[in-house]
């Protein structure tokens, strides 16, 4: 049955979700509760949003709705709104069915793909189906279902011949080897347009990294037109609308705060299927306070990988990497791209954990694509660096994307408050936390505040004397230097015996 209302514009922005307000009483005669969803009919156009109730702000015959809607839809003041209620979709029961333990076919995984693409479901709806990847593990077949479908329902961007890319999971400080990798591949001559994620919990992901040298949001054919110039490109997957479902997974993964690895499986290699990746090196650090705890859990996400690429046709290497200590002495937006240019442009103060990890992996790709043979692909990637074509590549792809190529690594930093901590006593860095150097990084305003961070001075396996300098705090402000420090009370970033 259909219900019809005059419109009320609220100017309240949602976010991505589209919602409406209802008057309580008014939904109840309805049998519309809190977060149902509904569907909007004015003219031409029908939306799919949920229902919000309201005790007073709404009256009865109206329906609020949100500037998320209006600014997107000629909607007038007192517009005839036609309301319908959705029936409950077949996602919905594929969510309940996977939440009892039972094993769902690709249909089912591809109605809830689309049911979250048109946004029939809820965030709470779509926080189930998350939750489910605890509650019941997926199988081999599921991952390879929810994956294709996460690739069928959005855009895909196709190359001729060879298409590499290297990723990492994510879960280490710093670790930024991928700014470093793209641009010695692509000044070989080989195809990587790279597409990363924001942070989803960390301080800073290559997306918010790259974003501090240039821009990172394209729509898919000046992605190629970047790419075709230079051979690489270094830009946001989620301003494109390849696999857009994950996008939205990922947003409320990220109000969750947590990441099954079925979910990380999922995300990486749907995108990969997008972008035609052909070739793919899979950097996976582990360790007691990173994203993957142990060596044994490693391997068990290892084998998924390696049975996704069969499954989709692509050559993978996986190089599994001991995680106890950040890679780079920076970790924020800022201070991760000033690692990456010092390597990039060979200053002394380069990291070189950061150098000697990014020569291994860029070698380690440039085996997996033919370029050299076994063994003797770093030596190719480290000649590329210290030769400055690395750089010169990297300069290129940032003008590509509207950046400035000639920016020097010492001046980014220039404008932050800082803070030095020294060291309560002295002995040796023997345990570093990384959950508490993602913590505090999230105190001092990092990825949105751009400058916030840590860059360390000292770090695991040195030995310090007491007063001397650990680490430095950045931050835009002195009040958040004023919140990291309440917060070190409480929290040690490294354990000194």
């Amino acid at each position: 049955m259909s219900f019809f209302l005059k419109a009320k514009k609220i100017d309240i922005s949602t976010g991505s979700q589209s919602i409406i307000m209802l008057n309580q009483d008014e939904a109840w005669h309805y049998g519309i509760r809190a977060g149902d969803k509904v569907s909007l009919s004015f003219g031409k156009n029908k939306v799919n949003t949920e229902a919000n109730i309201s005790k007073s702000r709404i009256k009865k015959g109206q329906i609020g709705i949100y500037r998320d809607i209006w600014q997107k839809y000629p909607i007038k003041p007192n517009q005839i709104i036609q309301l319908d209620f959705q029936d409950r979709p077949e996602s919905i029961k594929a969510i309940k069915e996977k939440l009892l333990g039972k094993r769902l076919n690709y249909q089912q995984y591809d109605s809830i793909i689309k049911d979250v693409i048109s946004n029939r479901l809820s965030r709470t709806q779509i926080a189930y189906f998350i939750a489910s990847g605890f509650l019941s593990q997926f199988s081999n077949e599921e991952i390879y279902y929810l994956t294709k479908a996460i690739a069928d329902n959005g855009e895909k961007i196709k190359y001729r011949g060879i298409v590499a890319d290297k990723h990492s999971i994510g879960g280490l400080a710093g670790n930024r080897t991928t700014m470093v990798v793209v641009p010695i591949i692509a000044a070989l001559g080989i195809r990587i347009p790279k597409t990363s994620s924001r942070a989803i919990t960390s301080p800073s992901g290559t997306a918010d990294t790259m974003e501090v040298l240039a821009p990172v949001s394209f729509p898919a054919r000046k992605i190629k037109k970047i790419v075709d110039k230079t051979n690489g490109c270094l830009v946001w997957g989620g301003g494109l609308n390849l696999a857009p479902a994950d996008d939205k997974l990922i947003k409320v993964t990220y109000t969750l705060a947590l990441e099954p690895y079925t979910k990380v499986l999922v995300s990486i290699m749907a995108k990969k299927v997008a972008t035609g990746v052909t070739h793919l090196v899979i950097d996976m650090p582990y360790g007691e306070t990173t994203k993957v705890p142990d060596l044994r859990s490693a391997k068990i996400i290892k084998k998924k990988f390696e049975y996704l690429a069969r499954k989709f046709n692509i050559k993978l290497k996986i190089v599994l990497t001991k995680g106890s200590d950040p890679i780079g002495r920076g970790v924020g937006p800022v201070l991760e791209a000033r690692d990456v240019l010092r390597v990039l442009q060979q200053k002394e103060n380069k990291p070189v954990d950061l150098e000697n990890k990014a020569i291994k992996l860029a070698g380690t790709l440039i085996e997996l694509v033919g370029r050299a043979k076994k063994g003797q692909g770093a030596a190719l990637a480290w000649q590329t660096l210290i030769s400055g074509k690395a750089w010169g590549k990297m300069s290129q792809i940032i003008k590509a994307q509207g950046g400035k190529g000639k920016v020097d690594a010492n001046d980014l930093t220039i404008g932050a408050v800082k803070y030095y901590y020294n060291s309560p006593n002295s002995g040796k860095i023997i345990f570093t936390d990384n959950k508490v150097i993602n913590d505090l990084c999230r105190t001092l305003g990092a990825p949105s505040e751009k400058m916030a961070g840590i860059y360390f001075n000292k770090e695991y396996g040195d030995k310090v004397k007491k007063g001397e300098r650990l680490f430095t705090l950045y931050a835009r402000s002195e009040d958040r230097i004023k919140l990291a420090k309440k917060a070190l009370e409480k929290s040690k970033i490294f354990k000194i015996r």
